[in-house]
């Protein structure tokens, strides 16, 4: 969002204010926004939660999520001004169904008192199983209606297989059109991760080689070194695959593989995404390799496996790591393997994406024994060092043929200041009606289409201690392909 945009009168309403989501990323962010703005005074922010709070006791959570953040609070008298006092507001809901008249109520009146046109957002910063109850109520009191625009925005996961996202799409527009949708993904939100395209249709460089004749194969790594902590609950129904393969790295997928859009607009865009997830053929099982974390050693500190942790079942058989092989059948990409990875306990935290290009058809350098060169790559770091590294070879000083394997490099900590964060970009677009970051229902359904067999397939799970890359068979997966991860490759 820039100046040059207008921030017009609204009413942000976020459904779960009082969690930890509310908390941590969305009141800063939209303090930093309408800050940035100049424009504190339009937008309220409501917030709806069980916890008895009143409107004095939600801006005392507010005020702290903002000291949490390091937002520039020097005194208490910053917090009586007319917009901490008149633009925070709260609304006890313990029961969506008995109490969706009294939250329709209390927006009216705020619209009416600070003479709001009806521009709404809904935010359901809640549990996925609040979703179609908290969707119902918004529709049934009549506040998808307005003179204004009304925006819903729905945070992952949507759905839990195909049948789920279906039926939770077919709710969502019962009440809202597809262009008040905005399902946040929050990867699309990362500078890097909207610096793709720039790099790709910006620099024909890149774009007159990104085709399967000069490109062998992709890679694509998000890994995490920490295990589950307190969140077995969720990840013993989820696993690796609901909870990264088919939202995030499926989201990289579609940008590094689509066509160059007809316009560089949300429609475009999303279009183009969409026949990316439609042209990936079936998965077959031998393509899958799913892990699950053991006791090891991270940072010289012994860790618990993932059958120890809190709240995990004795016998679980829930995947804490995956790796697969994705084919997409169209002109672009026939016979270029894309390799998705992502695992937890893993030795670092990392997103990556290696562009492998072929290497030269002729070993030509060496007379009597000639010199086999490696791949050249692109290697595209998302976090934590966001930057790009192109790797090739060079001949070494000296009589003798020997080459070695230099790189060209760019971080944006070298050139930037301090990239957003990512739920800034996303809201920020929300608040402008700009659908470009976001996923549209057609794309949601595909992608579960797509990973609903794997679901339901009776695939072994490969223990790997904690701290290591995995399990064996996961770079046996790559050695079938002749090509192998980047595990050691560590840029400065």
């Amino acid at each position: 969002m820039t100046s040059e945009h207008e921030i017009e009168p609204h009413i942000f309403v976020i459904h779960g204010g009082s969690g930890d989501l509310a908390r941590r990323k969305l009141f800063p962010v939209l303090y930093q926004l309408l800050t940035e703005e100049g424009a504190k005074g339009s937008c309220h922010i409501l917030g709806v939660g069980r916890q008895d709070l009143g409107d004095d006791g939600f801006r005392e959570i507010v005020k702290e999520s903002f000291i949490e953040a390091g937002l520039p609070v020097d005194d208490d008298d910053s917090w009586s001004d007319s917009w901490c006092r008149d633009c925070i507001h709260y609304q006890q809901m313990a029961d969506i169904d008995r109490e969706g008249p009294a939250l329709a109520l209390r927006i009216r009146e705020i619209e009416e008192t600070y003479s709001l046109p009806g521009n709404r957002i809904f935010y359901l910063a809640l549990p996925p199983r609040a979703f179609p109850g908290t969707i119902r109520s918004i529709g049934r009191e009549g506040l998808n209606n307005s003179p204004g625009w009304v925006r819903l925005v729905v945070e992952k996961p949507f759905g839990t297989d195909l049948d789920s996202a279906r039926e939770l799409n077919h709710l969502v527009h019962e009440y809202f059109d597809e262009s008040q949708v905005y399902r946040i993904d929050h990867y699309l939100g990362k500078e890097t991760v909207q610096n793709l395209s720039v790099l790709r249709f910006a620099n024909t460089v890149f774009e007159s080689i990104w085709k399967r004749d000069r490109i062998r194969s992709v890679h694509l790594t998000v890994s995490e070194s920490l295990g589950i902590g307190q969140r077995a609950g969720y990840y013993e129904s989820s696993g690796a695959i609901r909870d990264m393969i088919q939202n995030h790295l499926t989201q990289l997928v579609t940008l590094l593989a689509m066509e160059p859009p007809a316009r560089f607009d949300a429609d475009s865009i999303r279009n183009e995404k969409v026949k990316v997830v439609r042209s990936i053929t079936a998965i077959k099982p031998d393509e899958v390799v799913l892990g699950q974390y053991t006791a090891g050693d991270m940072d010289d500190e012994q860790v618990q496996g993932y059958l120890s942790e809190n709240g995990v079942a004795a016998d679980s058989t829930t995947p804490t790591f995956v790796n697969l092989k994705l084919a997409i059948d169209n002109w672009r990409w026939k016979g270029v393997p894309f390799f998705l990875r992502t695992g937890k306990r893993m030795p670092r935290r990392m997103t990556r994406i290696v562009i492998e290009f072929h290497r030269p058809p002729i070993a030509m350098f060496g007379s009597r024994n000639p010199v086999e060169t490696n791949p050249n790559r692109l290697v595209i770091t998302l976090q934590p060092d966001e930057g790009f590294h192109l790797l090739f070879e060079v001949k070494e000083p000296g009589d003798e043929m020997r080459l070695r394997t230099e790189e060209l490099h760019f971080h944006y900590r070298d050139s930037f200041e301090a990239l957003p964060d990512a739920y800034k970009t996303l809201i920020a677009d929300v608040i402008q009606g700009d659908q470009t970051l976001f996923v549209r229902a057609d794309e949601v359904e595909a992608s579960w289409a797509l990973y609903d067999p794997i679901l339901e397939m009776d695939l072994p799970i490969h223990p790997y201690p904690a701290g290591s890359w995995g399990p064996p068979e996961s770079d046996e997966l790559l050695a079938r392909d002749g090509t192998a991860w980047m595990n050691d490759y560590d840029p400065e």
